[in-house]
């Protein structure tokens, strides 16, 4: 990568918070079934964030948020089982001013502005946006992908009516070897425009799928945007595990990430529901966001 890095700007948009199970952020032992269903207690509010970064191909978005929808229509979850897991899930609160097009107003852009969408996997909280995002590419995982034609995708969080929406641009990527500019721990991974900028690296464990992106900037700590592969950085930099997914493959994960952050020490790791996540993106670009 040269030395003038193309990424000018990273952001974060907020769409709303969520209640959590302290089961569902972690550690437990507890399979997510039991907790999910006996848990009575729940989490502080927590952010719904997406990240917008400026590069000079273009403006890309990391994830799309909740969707009001959700809230607001009582059909949103097809089914009374569906209905039940996620009311159980979480308690999210998103108010007219929590919409993604209001987030992206905030910085000055409209969803129209958006040339490339990476969306981290398919759960309704990182996919609600899509219906606004038409005009863009869309790049997925092609194993998260393949998820949605598996056997009872609703029952693991996944509605094809809210993400195979008519008119969507989708481009599914399968991780390739990455050579010279491969990050410690990853040798392969998706490049999303071939100048080491940006690339979407395989995290699977919360989903089959799960993908992380490296953002490198210029005289500043690089980040990595991990999506749900933890909800709190300490606790994946302390090698915990959160209360939903495939443990063995979110600790394989997170062993590659954490020899990453000893690579770079410097690293900012940058979960979607992690309420310190802004804050630390703040202080390291001096700025507020």
């Amino acid at each position: 990568m040269n030395s003038a890095s193309p990424v000018s700007g990273v952001r974060v948009v907020s769409t709303g918070t969520v209640h959590m199970r302290p089961e569902h952020v972690g550690p437990t032992w507890k399979p997510m079934p039991l907790w999910l269903f006996t848990s009575k207690r729940w989490t502080g509010p927590r952010p719904i964030n997406a990240f917008l970064i400026e590069h000079k191909a273009g403006l890309v978005l990391f994830d799309t948020g909740q969707d009001r929808a959700s809230l607001l229509d009582p059909d949103y979850f097809p089914g009374r089982i569906n209905k039940l897991v996620n009311a159980r899930m979480g308690r999210f609160v998103a108010g007219p001013e929590d919409t993604l097009q209001a987030g992206l107003a905030r910085f000055g852009y409209r969803p129209d502005d958006i040339d490339v969408v990476v969306l981290s996997h398919l759960h309704p909280d990182h996919i609600g946006g899509l219906p606004a995002l038409r005009g863009a590419k869309i790049v997925v995982s092609g194993d998260e992908w393949a998820t949605l034609s598996a056997r009872l995708p609703e029952s693991r969080g996944l509605y094809r009516s809210h993400i195979d929406l008519p008119g969507l641009r989708w481009q599914q990527v399968t991780p390739e070897l990455l050579g010279a500019h491969a990050p410690a721990s990853f040798s392969k991974g998706h490049d999303l425009f071939g100048d080491a900028s940006m690339i979407v690296l395989p995290t699977p464990g919360h989903t089959p799928g799960s993908v992380s992106m490296l953002v490198r900037r210029s005289g500043q700590a690089s980040l990595l945007l991990v999506g749900d592969l933890t909800y709190d950085a300490d606790l994946l930099g302390a090698c915990q595990l959160s209360g939903m997914g495939n443990r063995k493959r979110m600790r394989a994960s997170i062993r590659q990430v954490n020899e990453l952050r000893r690579a770079e020490p410097e690293l900012i790791v940058l979960p979607a529901h992690d309420p310190s996540a802004a804050a630390r993106l703040a202080a390291d670009s001096g700025c507020d966001l």
